[in-house]
């Protein structure tokens, strides 16, 4: 055989003995779902449920009656019937309404962040399903508290990180599934995102972006609650778009687990010369603010098959966006940031190739299946990929593809990175959320052609 060939068969292979097995009750047809937090990032997923015909948004839920009448104006301009809605009374509990209505099969969080471990657990305990927006928790106690709930419920519960379905990031994982990298051996990723406009604005909700220099109460979106946690905490901040695919690649909590982990913080100083920039020479509150987090975080994670994995938070200085994704193996490596690839032995010596020509070779088959319906969608297609997974397990009553363990441990890394930070860079051992079932546990992330 080729090796070519043998390379392709390989990831065949790969990809046939990593399906979930066939659930044993029937499918559902349809699904009723309700959507907590109908903010500006509710709305992109909210948009690719009403696309859904399989899907009938039944209730939505915010405090916010801005948002929650975009969000009610969507739905009608899609055709739908009206969803029942909650919180227009400013009720921050009127989630929980919403989670006691009848034939509610599951629930999309897209609240800030403090409130996803609560409103999951609650979800949970409803015997609702959650799919929720990163992060799963804030402190690690949320993270012990949102696994022990769902594994006494059974309620399923999927994280929804839409950057593991990335185009290029699953040609990769098809790739390290066929041995293209040889042994993997080093990864990196991170966050490397450019966030100031989006931590303060004017207030004016047509303008969340950049308008100005608020940010809590007077301002608007992101900027009302996000910006609070650049004020009081120091640590790897958000550490799922990085760490999911990475995890992925090398099958954390499915035969192999993080071991250790520390972090770096550096100083701060981006968001304090960006409201002073920004508000022209005068005198505004914002300007005095004592920012704690770091401006480049750098967290270490050492994983019990030997790789390292590396992640950087870096949103408070200008730049560019990326995530900076590398795939190191014994036989060659990956490299988002300049869409590069060299492999021994097929490259040529010391030399990169473009990645493309790779990618279309080993693009995965769900994008190959559902490339045209994600046109559109949110985050170049990530977010169709995303909703439809859970959309689909939710309906097969299948394990979903990204699940309670990968939830918390992702998530964990947060208040861990804060901690080593805190305590002078210590290294720390990583706690095991498996429990040891990590060792023979089975990949599931295949991504077969249904979800």
């Amino acid at each position: 055989m080729k090796r070519r060939d043998f390379l392709l068969a390989g990831a065949a292979l790969g990809a046939s003995v990593l399906l979930p097995s066939t659930p044993a009750r029937a499918a559902r047809r349809r699904v009723r779902l309700g959507m907590i937090g109908t903010g500006m990032r509710g709305q992109v997923l909210l948009r690719e449920l009403l696309r859904r015909d399989d899907v009938e948004v039944v209730a939505l839920c915010d405090v916010e009656p801005i948002m929650l009448k975009r969000a009610l104006d969507m739905a009608a301009k899609a055709g739908k019937p009206a969803p029942k809605a909650y919180g227009e009374d400013g009720d921050v509990h009127a989630y929980r309404r919403l989670l006691q209505q009848r034939g509610l099969d599951g629930v999309i969080i897209a609240t800030p962040w403090e409130w996803h471990a609560p409103m999951a657990i609650e979800a949970m305990q409803a015997k609702v399903a959650v799919g929720c927006e990163v992060v799963a928790g804030i402190t690690l106690q949320d993270h012990w508290d949102v696994l022990e709930t769902q594994l006494r419920t059974g309620t399923p519960y999927m994280l929804l990180e839409n950057v593991c379905y990335r185009r290029d990031v699953m040609a990769a994982l098809q790739m390290v599934r066929a041995g293209l990298f040889g042994e993997l051996v080093h990864l990196q990723a991170g966050y490397q995102h450019d966030l100031r406009a989006v931590k303060f604005n004017s207030g004016d909700p047509d303008e969340p972006y950049g308008s100005g220099v608020e940010f809590g109460p007077k301002a608007w979106s992101e900027a009302r609650w996000r910006t609070e946690h650049s004020v009081r905490r120091n640590g790897e901040l958000y550490p799922s778009h990085g760490i999911g695919p990475c995890a992925m690649y090398t099958g954390i909590n499915r035969g192999n687990r993080f071991t250790h982990i520390n972090a770096f913080a550096s100083k701060a100083r981006g968001l304090h010369e960006y409201t002073v920039a920004k508000s022209g020479g005068t005198v505004h509150p914002s300007t005095r603010v004592q920012f704690k987090l770091g401006d480049v975080v750098t967290t270490t994670l050492a994983c019990a098959n030997g790789e390292t994995i590396l992640l950087q938070h870096d949103t408070s200085l200008p730049r560019p966006y990326s995530l900076g994704f590398r795939v190191q193996g014994t036989r060659g490596l990956w490299m988002d940031v300049n869409r590069s690839i060299h492999i021994e032995g097929r490259s040529p010596p010391h030399a990169w190739e473009p990645f493309q020509a790779y990618q279309d070779q080993f693009d995965h088959p769900l994008w190959r299946k559902y490339a045209a319906q994600a046109e559109g969608a949110g985050h170049g297609g990530m977010d169709y990929f995303v909703i439809h997974a859970f959309v689909e397990a939710l309906k097969a009553q299948a394990p979903m593809p990204i699940d309670i363990y990968d939830a918390v441990t992702w998530s964990a890394i947060t208040p861990l990175s804060e901690q080593s930070i805190a305590e002078g860079y210590r290294t720390l051992e990583f706690p095991d959320f498996t429990r040891g079932l990590w060792r023979s546990r089975k990949p599931i992330f295949a991504f077969d052609a249904s979800y």
